[in-house]
């Protein structure tokens, strides 16, 4: 001990000094891996996704932040590993398995990593926060080679093989790429550029003086009215610490979406349990006069959406932006609209206390019990 009790500074925790390999999902089987963003038994599983078993003293929002936390905490058990593994290919899970094969300089750029996660995962986009312009620019860049070379996200249902196997390529592809766009951005910017410019509109227009963000905390929901239908990275710009997001647009267009923050296990807020949007389907119906219908998705998918649709869409195309997909007028005005939505979810969360990791089955008996579908 030094005099005046202080303590020589630790020295930073050294990195794991074995290499990883990628491992294609299903060799997991029979190969122990790191899992990230996904789940298997055979490994060590570092995933936000609901009741998923990642240690608790790792849990995270995102799942790169998981991987990250483990290489900065040099997390034991990662000595135990020498593969690592993700059975679908989107943001959050590359910039995990990139992690780990590349651990010096992910922690190097950490901060840019994790808010690509954030941006990739919850679209949740803050043009102020540190790093968040250059996580941008590569998200856009990852986004515009993976429709460009390979499927579209969530574009493996009209594959003959499903994302399991599909997205093999994809991670073969990018972990190679995504160093040298990481280290010099500005060198791929003919790819990343449009997007980026695009979600730089959208986010001028939500937060120009033509169009309204309305916030209500004990709902967990925020309303956006503005003239058009912008990008997703622009639209959820506001709507960080909420989980419902509703689009209200001219001509009586509307869209209503719960978040995937309640299809994951946050670690940063409680949250209030999904809400089954089906019976609001069900009333706008009764009302609707348009010859159009309501429909709604059920609480386990990813991101439910609630819309006036005049034919079924395609998984691709209620994961994608916004203004790729037609909205259709209702003959229900807003006013009306927004109080129909509003008194069904106060009635549905009526006595239910936030918390974090709720189960499946709890927001199954949630709904159920509130005499939903």
């Amino acid at each position: 001990m030094t005099q005046g009790n202080h303590f020589p500074a630790k020295p930073p925790p050294s990195l794991p000094m074995h290499a990883y390999t990628y491992l294609p999902f299903p060799q997991v089987k029979s190969q122990p891996a790191v899992v990230v963003d996904s789940f298997h038994p055979n490994g060590l599983v570092l995933s936000h996704w609901r009741e998923a078993p990642t240690p608790p003293e790792l849990r995270e929002d995102t799942s790169a932040g998981m991987v990250l936390r483990a290489l900065k905490q040099n997390y034991p058990a990662l000595q135990q590993y020498r593969y690592v593994t993700a059975n679908h290919f989107d943001i959050d899970a590359l910039v995990g398995v990139w992690a780990l094969l590349n651990p010096a300089l992910a922690l190097e750029h950490e901060e840019t990593l994790r808010q690509m996660a954030i941006i990739g995962d919850f679209r949740e986009l803050d043009l102020a926060a540190p790093f968040a312009e250059t996580a941008l620019k590569l998200v856009c860049w990852m986004n515009a080679e993976e429709k460009a070379r390979f499927y579209p996200p969530f574009g493996a249902e009209d594959l003959e093989e499903n994302e399991v196997i599909a997205s093999i390529p994809k991670f073969h592809y990018f972990l190679e790429a995504f160093e040298e766009v990481l280290l010099n951005p500005a060198l791929f910017q003919q790819v990343w550029e449009s997007e980026y410019n695009q979600v730089l509109e959208g986010y001028a227009q939500v937060y120009g003086p033509e169009s309204k963000i309305i916030q209500n905390p004990t709902l967990g929901l925020v309303v956006v009215q503005t003239s058009a239908p912008v990008h997703y990275y622009a639209l959820f710009s506001p709507t960080s610490g909420y989980d419902i997001v509703v689009s209200c647009y001219p001509e009586n267009r509307y869209e209503v979406e719960c978040k995937y923050t309640t299809w994951v296990d946050l670690e940063s807020r409680p949250t209030l349990p999904r809400p089954d949007l089906r019976l609001v389907a069900r009333m706008l119906n009764a009302l609707e006069m348009s010859g159009l219908t309501w429909v709604a998705d059920g609480v386990t998918d990813t991101g439910p959406l609630l819309r006036l649709q005049a034919g079924k869409l395609s998984k691709a195309q209620r994961y994608g932006n916004p203004q790729e997909r037609e909205f259709y007028s209702s003959t229900i005005e807003q006013d009306a609209f927004l109080q129909i939505l509003t008194n069904y979810l106060h009635n549905t969360f009526s006595g239910a206390v936030p918390k974090k990791r709720w189960t499946w089955a709890e927001a199954k008996a949630f709904n159920l019990r509130n005499n939903k579908i």
